[in-house]
């Protein structure tokens, strides 16, 4: 059992760096934070029962787990804002400067969102199913869809607004 989880882990491991950069504003946070999604994972591994798709499973532990930590750490009184860095995802590759500048602004935009239009947006952008995405959220295909056209308009002001 141990061995299948780990391999859990270092397949997933992108998937909860993204959920931690979304959610945590600080290098050591992110740590934090994926140490906390890895045992909540554990903990709730043995009582997953292949219902849905590994990585379904995982994304919704580590949203769960994230969102939970973003909500108690948001009630301490020093708030800072998400840097540039924070919001860098590893394997979106830079090939050129207008590219990157246009991630920019998208990820500046993303900032603004709320926890949970964070959330849905990521999984979009990490390219899963309307399917998927209700499962993770735990929202209705039809939510899915009302919700992404409402996020999308919000980034369109957003960006156009900068």
């Amino acid at each position: 059992m141990e061995k299948t989880f780990i391999e859990i882990i270092n397949g997933n491991r992108g998937t909860i760096y993204k959920v931690c950069s979304i959610y945590c504003q600080q290098d050591g946070n992110k740590q934090d934070i994926f140490q906390e999604i890895v045992l909540q994972l554990w903990r709730s591994y043995p009582s997953f029962r292949n219902e849905a798709q590994i990585n379904t499973w995982v994304y919704r532990v580590a949203l769960n787990t994230a969102i939970s930590n973003f909500r108690r750490e948001s009630k301490k009184p020093d708030k800072t804002s998400l840097s540039d860095e924070a919001l860098e995802f590893p394997d979106i590759p830079y090939f050129f400067s207008e590219e990157k500048e246009q991630l920019g602004l998208l990820q500046l935009a993303i900032e603004r969102l709320t926890v949970i239009e964070k959330a849905i947006i990521m999984l979009y952008l990490d390219e899963k199913t309307y399917d998927e995405i209700a499962g993770i959220m735990g929202i209705t295909n039809s939510n899915v869809g009302v919700r992404l056209n409402r996020i999308k308009i919000k980034l369109s002001k957003i960006i156009k607004t900068n």
